[in-house]
C-alpha cells in the first residue's frame, strides 16, 4: 500500500489512466448521491461493457422516478411526472469523470494536477487527485480513485476559490462480472407517452446542395476566453419542435459550452428589431445565457461560471439564413433554453 501512494504522489496522470481504463473495461452498477444547490438526490447505476457494446441505465430513486438509458451514442430519457421521453444522439462515454479522460497537453497549461492525501470513502481507500483551474472562467475537479478498482469513489466540482459546486459519492459500489439484459432496461411503461427526437438534420438533397448547408452555419468568433476553441458545428432538429438550428461546441480540452443558434422571431407582441435583455439561468453547475446577435437567437449552455458563457456568446459574428433554413415558426419561443432544461442534463 504504502509503495502504491507513492506512485499516486509522483504521477497524478497515472490514476487518471488508471481510472479512465476501469471506466471503459469494468462492468459496475451502485448508489450514489448528487449533492448540488442545497438539494440531495440518490440514483442507482447500471454499468456493463460487452465487446463494443457499452449500454448504462440511470434510475432516479426521489421524487420524479426518472430514467436514463445510454447506449454506445444514443441516449433515452424517460420523465413520468411529464410523460415524456426524449431521444437524442449522446457522448458515447459513460456519467463518471469523462471529462476528464481529455485532459492533454494544451489543457495541462490552464489546469494544474496534483495529488492529495489518502482518504477513505465507503470504507475504502482512495487517491485524492485534483484538478484546479489557473482562473476564474473554469471549474476544478477532485476525485477519489478506489486504491483496489481504481473507480472513482467521490467526485466534486469546485469553483477556483474551492467552493463546491456539486458533489457526487457512492454509498455502494460492486463490480460484477456479469449483468443481466433485465438489469439495464427502463421500468417505466412509456407505451402512451410522447416520444421527442433530436436528430441531426437529414443530408443534402440535390435541390438544396451542400454548399447551403454549410453557409447556414458559418458563424465566426473572436476574443474566445484563453484555451477555448470550436470543436464542432453542425445543424440539429431540435426535439418536438421541427426548426433547424445550428450547434456550435467550444472547449478547453476539459470544459466544453454548446451554443445553438436560429433566427429570432422576436417576442410576442414586440415591434420588428426590437431590443431585448440577455437572460442568464443557473442550475447547479450549468449556466445558460440566451441573448440575440446579429438577428439571431444565441443560447449557450455550459458547465462553466457565468463570465465564461457571456464571453463565448459575445464573440459570435456571422450567420446566414439561405433559402432552405427553415425560420422558427410564427409565436414560437425564441430559444431552446426551457428544452434543453427539461433534458437528463450532462450527468443525470
Amino acid at each position: 500500500m504504502a509503495a502504491s501512494l507513492a506512485v499516486c504522489a509522483e504521477d497524478p496522470r497515472g490514476w487518471l489512466g488508471r481510472m479512465e481504463r476501469a471506466l471503459a473495461t469494468r462492468n459496475y452498477q451502485g448508489i450514489f448521491v448528487h449533492e448540488h444547490d442545497g438539494q440531495t438526490e440518490t440514483l442507482k447505476i447500471v454499468h456493463r461493457v460487452r465487446g463494443s457494446d457499452v449500454i448504462e441505465r440511470i434510475v432516479s430513486l426521489d421524487g420524479s422516478g426518472r430514467e436514463v438509458i445510454r447506449r454506445n451514442g444514443e441516449l433515452t430519457a424517460y420523465f413520468p411526472d411529464r410523460r415524456v421521453v426524449l431521444v437524442e444522439r449522446g457522448p458515447e462515454q459513460g456519467l463518471l469523470l469523462t471529462e476528464l479522460l481529455r485532459l492533454d497537453s494544451t489543457s495541462s497549461q490552464i489546469y494544474r494536477i496534483g495529488a492529495e492525501p489518502a482518504a477513505r470513502v465507503s470504507g475504502r481507500t482512495a487517491h485524492v487527485i485534483a484538478v484546479a483551474p489557473c482562473d476564474d472562467l473554469r471549474y476544478g475537479y477532485r476525485v477519489w480513485i478506489d486504491d483496489s478498482s481504481a473507480m472513482p469513489l467521490k467526485t466534486q466540482l469546485l469553483t477556483s476559490s474551492g467552493h463546491v459546486v456539486e458533489q457526487l459519492v457512492f454509498t455502494e459500489l460492486s463490480l460484477p462480472a456479469r449483468i443481466p439484459d433485465a438489469a439495464l432496461q427502463a421500468a417505466v411503461m412509456a407505451r402512451d407517452y410522447r416520444w421527442m427526437r433530436h436528430e441531426q438534420e437529414p443530408a443534402a438533397t440535390a435541390e438544396q446542395g451542400a454548399g447551403d448547408l454549410w453557409e447556414a452555419g458559418t458563424w465566426q468568433s473572436s476574443q474566445l476566453p484563453p484555451g477555448f476553441h470550436m470543436t464542432a458545428n453542425s445543424r440539429q432538429v431540435l426535439a418536438g419542435a421541427q426548426r433547424v438550428v445550428t450547434h456550435l461546441v467550444f472547449s478547453d480540452g476539459l470544459a466544453s459550452v454548446s451554443v445553438f443558434v436560429e433566427p429570432d422571431s422576436g417576442a410576442p407582441g414586440a415591434p420588428p428589431g426590437a431590443a431585448r435583455p440577455a437572460t442568464l439561468t443557473q442550475v447547479g453547475s450549468s449556466t445558460a445565457l440566451s441573448t440575440v446577435v446579429d438577428g439571431h437567437r444565441v443560447t449557450a449552455i455550459g458547465e462553466v461560471p457565468p463570465a465564461t458563457v457571456r464571453a463565448i456568446a459575445g464573440s459570435l459574428r456571422g450567420g446566414f439564413s439561405p433559402a432552405g433554413y427553415p425560420d422558427a415558426p410564427a409565436g414560437a419561443a425564441p430559444g431552446w433554453a426551457a428544452e434543453a432544461a427539461a433534458g437528463p442534463g450532462r450527468r443525470h
